[in-house]
């Protein structure tokens, strides 16, 4: 086949698909998006511990659904959270950074059929049309572990953080940013990728702050559409939707505020 037919091929697949995507925001960093093709991804599930998470599915972590395709930014534990019960539960793999899914592995907390390693500018292909790329994150991560030979808690070096291109069916792309703060490549990572919607941390303190979120989207990023997330269930966090939606005035930037258990369509 030439790669003129090839790339009809693939437009002509894209266009097949009839469903749009959903997003549940379950507090903090962590959403189930729903694919066009109806495949369930869950990021960063703080569920069980989450002060934020919506009730149904705090002390029931099966009310999540299914999960196709579990992702995990870094291993602070309003990230990593669920992700290993979820993925045995699931029997799904948890795809995260490479330097966090191997002491996963090798302290017993996963098997490793169920850890997927990979790292920055890595990419995969998790689930027919679905494809996911590691991308810079400006933060820091330690796995935190209670050691059941001692009933102590250990805390274990756990890599570099990331965030995740995802790129759907459809071809939307939606950049997780996972923990960050401003740096400058966000203005390549954007250009290069072109992500329709950008899920962005405003809370402060250990990430952006919201006016320092609003300016990397007004200077370097600049979306169709962006989501604010990790603020409003740390007290050390103290950003707010509306500082952030104050600094984001005069963008063209659509901004879709949620609260936690809400449900977007797009």
């Amino acid at each position: 086949m030439s790669g003129a037919s090839v790339a009809h091929a693939q437009t002509a697949d894209k266009a097949n698909v009839q469903g749009g995507t959903e997003l549940l925001w379950l507090g903090q960093a962590g959403f189930r998006i729903k694919s066009p093709s109806g495949k369930m991804i869950l990021i960063d599930p703080w569920i069980t511990g989450g002060p934020k998470t919506p009730p149904q599915y705090k002390n029931d972590l099966a009310a999540i659904g299914p999960i196709d395709l579990l992702l995990v930014t870094h291993a602070h534990v309003d990230h990593i959270g669920d992700a290993p019960a979820i993925a045995k539960s699931n029997n799904t793999k948890l795809y995260g950074p490479a330097d966090m899914v191997t002491p996963l592995i090798t302290l017993g907390i996963l098997s490793g059929d169920l850890g997927y390693r990979f790292n920055k500018t890595g990419r995969v292909t998790p689930l027919p049309g679905i494809k996911v790329t590691a991308v810079q994150a400006e933060h820091s991560s330690l796995l935190v572990w209670k050691n059941p030979a001692t009933d102590k808690m250990e805390s274990h070096p756990a890599g570099e953080p990331m965030g995740y291109i995802i790129e759907l069916e459809n071809g939307f792309k939606i950049w997780h940013m996972g923990d960050t703060g401003l740096f400058t490549d966000m203005k390549f990572i954007s250009e290069h990728y072109k992500p329709d919607l950008v899920l962005i941390p405003i809370g402060g303190n250990f990430t952006m702050a919201p006016d320092d979120a609003a300016y990397a989207l007004k200077t370097w990023v600049k979306p169709k559409m962006v989501i604010p997330m990790h603020y409003n269930s740390n007290p050390l966090t103290k950003g707010t939707l509306l500082e952030f939606q104050d600094a984001m005035k005069g963008s063209p930037i659509k901004i879709i505020p949620m609260t936690e258990g809400q449900t977007v369509r797009l």
